[in-house]
């Protein structure tokens, strides 16, 4: 049996399994099977690879993204040029570090991308977020990094900075954050949704719940939004892709 997985804590709000379940049955693929692999610590990683040998690859989500680092032994460029994974090929006991974030994100963020989206405000500094600033730097799309602490070395404001001039000149907001997430879907990033438009383009990567608060709120004013629904399936597939080249 060919065993994948994904890690992360918790795992409750992920769809991967049953993506890749049902994926497996629609296309007919014999002796596979996903599971959830929720580590309270990346550290217990190891004791993962060791009682499942025939773990051919894994994909990862928050918060090890980075924390992932110390146990892969080769990654791609642009994992390198990231500074996060979300996937990982299993190859003769060596770690192969990928991110199919990159492709995802892109893809269907293009489906309802605009002139007027040219500049971005990315709400976050995980894996994630780095993941995001690496397309939208590909699209030449400026940004400025939203967090709790400014810090204008790395082009990162903070949300007290988010002002109505801010939003305005700010089109496209990117939510990298699990705010909002299943089962805190209550909880949404502090910003004056009131100075929304309908220009503004809202891009969440939170998926489930199909539309969070962040959504909500920037629907209620007109503004284009998007899940990242089709971006985990997206990259769900890129993942299925790299697990099954003939090469490394």
């Amino acid at each position: 049996m060919r065993l994948f997985g994904l890690i992360g804590f918790p795992l409750g709000h992920s769809f991967s399994q049953k993506f890749f379940t049902e994926k497996f049955e629609r296309e007919g693929i014999k002796n596979c099977s996903y599971q959830n692999f929720p580590l309270s610590s990346i550290d217990q990683l190891k004791d993962l690879l060791a009682t499942h040998p025939n773990l051919e690859g894994f994909n990862i989500t928050i918060p090890y993204k980075e924390q992932v680092f110390p146990f892969i032994d080769q990654q791609t460029d642009a994992v390198q040029k990231i500074g996060a994974c979300n996937c990982v090929r299993i190859v003769d006991g060596q770690l192969i570090g990928y991110n199919t974030d990159v492709k995802g994100f892109e893809v269907s963020l293009r489906k309802k991308l605009q002139p007027k989206h040219n500049t971005a405000l990315v709400l976050g500094t995980g894996g994630a977020a780095k993941a995001v600033v690496y397309a939208l730097q590909q699209l030449n799309i400026s940004y400025k990094i939203v967090s709790r602490k400014t810090n204008p070395e790395a082009n990162v404001i903070s949300y007290a900075e988010l002002t109505h001039d801010v939003i305005a000149a700010h089109k496209l907001i990117v939510n990298t954050t699990p705010l909002g997430t299943y089962p805190n879907v209550n909880e949404c990033a502090d910003i004056p949704y009131e100075a929304l438009t309908p220009d503004h383009y809202l891009f969440d990567l939170v998926y489930n719940p199909s539309k969070t608060l962040f959504l909500q709120k920037g629907e209620a004013q007109g503004a284009t939004i998007e899940n990242g629904h089709e971006m985990l399936e997206i990259q769900a597939e890129e993942s299925w892709k790299i697990w099954n080249k003939s090469s490394i």
